[in-house]
């Protein structure tokens, strides 16, 4: 037994000497590999840097090429004669017949689906009911069916030839080739716009502030008013944003309504097509930069609109938990 415990004690180093660096070796590797995993995880990819910056080439390549040179030549040939010349084109009767169609079309349509939107998002995002996903891909339909397609419906309906034609023609009513005959189009172009911008927003908002302040009292109008308004806000201006764009720019179906009427139901893009098509180049792209001016400031409008919501949902996540509120003392 003595023997043993000798050997025991000799086996042991002296004290203050410093332990084999062995059994440190795998746990230091282990955590060099950790950290290289987190950096690589903050860094959002595995891959090489030349493929990283080849990939942001490709990006950056695709949309000089598609979007800021076709935009840059519109200004360019709109100008290529000088300035008077691209004032003169829109100086134009026809030119100003355009542009206030234009502007009369969105005035009416843009208010009509804000109206759509907010009921139809507040329907299907706070209440459960029978018939929801069908309400919902109704919504989407206009994103399904082509704009041409649309207008012709208009046609079968409202045309001379159409079920409610010889009504229309009894009464002297004009919808077709006539100005509500392309705000209907407009309208069903465009009212998916600000509804499906306000459903995914207010489902993931939640009716608890709702339900809250229904039961300290408020009414309909001023929940509405004063707690979904405000939280959706930013959502509801960039659906305008967009549903403006699309009413103004608007083609197809607006094309097979109008009767391409000049200086009566030609919108911008109606006219700078005929404009086109006479060979008068720099009016046509001289009306054109009009909607290319519309799309830079939708697009800067936009961005504001994004980093706001952003900043929004950012303050709202940060707040800390509300603590409730302590009991009254026993007496």
């Amino acid at each position: 037994m003595r023997g043993d415990r000798a050997g025991m004690s000799a086996a042991r180093p002296p004290e203050g000497a410093k332990a084999p660096l062995g059994g440190s070796a795998p746990r230091a590797a282990g955590s060099v590999g950790a950290r290289s995993s987190v950096r690589r995880a903050q860094a959002g990819t595995t891959e090489a840097p030349w493929v990283r910056y080849t990939l942001i080439g490709i990006a950056l390549a695709f949309m000089l090429l598609f979007l800021v040179l076709p935009l840059a030549a519109v200004f360019a040939e709109a100008l290529r004669k000088g300035f008077g010349a691209y004032l003169e084109g829109l100086r134009e009767p026809d030119a100003w017949s355009a542009i206030r169609l234009t502007l009369i079309t969105a005035l009416i349509a843009v208010p009509l689906n804000l109206v759509f939107g907010v009921a139809a998002a507040w329907c299907i995002a706070k209440y459960e009911f029978k018939g929801k996903a069908f309400l919902t891909t109704l919504v989407d339909l206009p994103f399904s069916v082509s704009p041409v397609v649309a207008g012709l419906v208009y046609v079968l309906m409202f045309g001379a030839q159409g079920w409610f034609g010889p009504w229309l023609q009894e009464h002297d009513i004009k919808i077709i080739f006539a100005v509500p005959g392309i705000v209907l189009a407009t309208v069903f172009v465009t009212f998916p716009f600000i509804a499906r911008e306000l459903i995914p927003l207010m489902q993931a908002q939640g009716n608890d502030e709702e339900q809250a302040a229904i039961v300290l009292g408020a009414t309909g109008w001023q929940t509405f008013w004063y707690v979904t308004l405000p939280n959706i806000k930013w959502g509801l201006l960039y659906g305008v944003i967009l549903c403006n764009a699309r009413a103004m720019g608007e083609f197809g179906a607006v094309s097979v309504v109008s009767g391409h009427i000049r200086g009566q139901t030609n919108t911008i893009p109606l006219h700078v097509e005929i404009l086109y098509n006479e060979y008068q180049s720099v009016a046509a792209f001289a009306a054109a930069s009009l909607l290319a001016l519309l799309a830079l400031v939708t697009l800067v409008i936009k961005t504001i609109a994004e980093h706001r919501n952003e900043q929004a949902l950012k303050a709202t996540a940060e707040l800390p938990p509300e603590q409730p509120a302590p009991a009254p003392a026993a007496r």
